[in-house]
């Protein structure tokens, strides 16, 4: 069973509802204990980088004992990929630095022509996989798969065999990571219709 871990940070509900629909059994967990027994992990947020940790404490050691101990695969979601990093530009206090980076507030002033665009970036976007990671694998073979963004922050000094995939917006940013097991996006699956079903349905298949 796939537990999607509710700590207070985000909308469990459309993930688990889009896992049913694949024909998966998934369950939303709220204490470190429920997560005994878990095929998957997948930990979603929205919010602040310092609420999020802070939020994600109670649950770091069962985390680290069934992620990085055990090697079940994890999938992080928006805020639940940024704090797989080592810090962020949004707080002061460390992430989980499962994975070699850190999280940068996007940053235009460097750049001309980009007066158009705001922050947040919001909305659909095109997403371009590196280093043939299993979860991207494309829908339509002649065609980018595009997903939803909603975020103000992206991950930044990411080494390369640890990126999954890049979008642009102003500039191409890291927007997947990966590392063994553990797997996170930027983007919200569970709103990209046909391409997160396809995310979805590839992580069910690493079970």
């Amino acid at each position: 069973m796939i537990k999607i871990l509710d700590y207070g940070m985000g909308n469990c509900g459309s993930i688990k509802n889009m896992l049913r629909y694949l024909g998966t059994d998934a369950e939303i967990v709220n204490q470190p204990v429920s997560l005994e027994g878990a095929k998957g992990i997948i930990l979603p947020g929205v919010g602040s980088y310092d609420h999020g940790i802070k939020h994600l404490e109670p649950f770091k050691a069962v985390l680290e004992e069934k992620v990085l101990n055990e090697q079940i695969p994890f999938l992080g979601i928006c805020l639940g990929m940024q704090l797989l990093l080592e810090k962020s530009e949004e707080g002061q206090l460390p992430g989980l630095s499962w994975i070699e980076g850190e999280v940068k507030r996007f940053d235009f002033s460097a750049l001309s022509g980009n007066e158009h665009l705001v922050v947040p970036h919001m909305g659909w976007n095109e997403v371009r996989p590196t280093n043939s990671p299993a979860l991207l694998q494309p829908v339509e073979q002649d065609q980018q798969d595009r997903f939803y963004f909603v975020h103000s922050f992206h991950a930044d000094s990411v080494p390369s065999e640890n990126q999954m995939a890049v979008s642009h917006y102003g500039y191409d940013f890291t927007c997947a990571i990966h590392d063994k097991n553990i797997y996170g996006v930027q983007f919200h699956p569970e709103k990209s219709h046909k391409f997160g079903k396809q995310l979805f349905k590839r992580f069910i298949e690493l079970l």
